[in-house]
C-alpha cells in the first residue's frame, strides 16, 4: 500500500502599517493564490490566527524589506515574532518583498482589475509566497 503524505499549507503575508495582504498555497500544487486583505488593527493577530487554523497552515512566509529603512524591517520582525509566539509549531520564513507592490499593481492593471488599491496587498502577498515556493 502506498503511503500518502499530506500536503503542507502555507500562508504568505505582505505586511503594511495599515493593511496586510494574505495569500495561500500548498506544497502539492506550489501555486500561490491571493486570499484577502486585512486591516492592521488591534485584532490582527486574532484574524490571522483564525486563518492559520482554518487553512491548516504549517508555514508562514512574510515579505521583508531588504534595502529600505530599518524601521520597516524591525516592524516586520516584531510582527513575525508575535505570530511565532502564538503558533510555536509553525515555521516562519522571510522573502524579499522589494517591488512586490509595484509588480502587484502592474499585474492587476494587466488583468483589468477596477479596484487595484483594494487588491494590491493580497496580490503582493501572492507574489511573495510564489517567489518563496519557486525557490523550494
Amino acid at each position: 500500500m502506498e503511503e500518502t503524505t499530506e500536503a503542507e499549507h502555507f500562508l504568505g503575508l505582505d505586511y503594511g502599517k495599515a493593511k496586510i495582504g494574505l495569500a495561500v498555497a500548498d506544497s502539492e500544487t506550489k501555486i500561490a493564490f491571493a486570499h484577502s486583505t486585512l486591516d492592521n488593527d488591534q485584532n490582527i493577530f486574532d484574524k490571522i490566527g483564525d486563518i492559520i487554523v482554518a487553512e491548516a497552515v504549517s508555514g508562514v512566509v512574510i515579505g521583508k524589506p531588504k534595502e529600505t529603512d530599518q524601521y520597516d524591517s524591525v516592524s516586520v520582525s516584531s510582527f513575525a515574532s508575535e505570530i511565532a509566539e502564538m503558533f510555536p509549531l509553525i515555521k516562519i520564513e522571510f522573502e524579499d518583498e522589494m517591488f512586490t507592490t509595484k509588480m502587484a499593481e502592474d499585474r492587476l492593471k494587466e488583468k483589468g482589475a477596477k479596484k487595484i488599491k483594494n487588491l494590491d496587498n493580497q496580490e503582493a502577498a501572492r507574489i511573495i509566497l510564489q517567489s518563496w515556493l519557486d525557490r523550494q
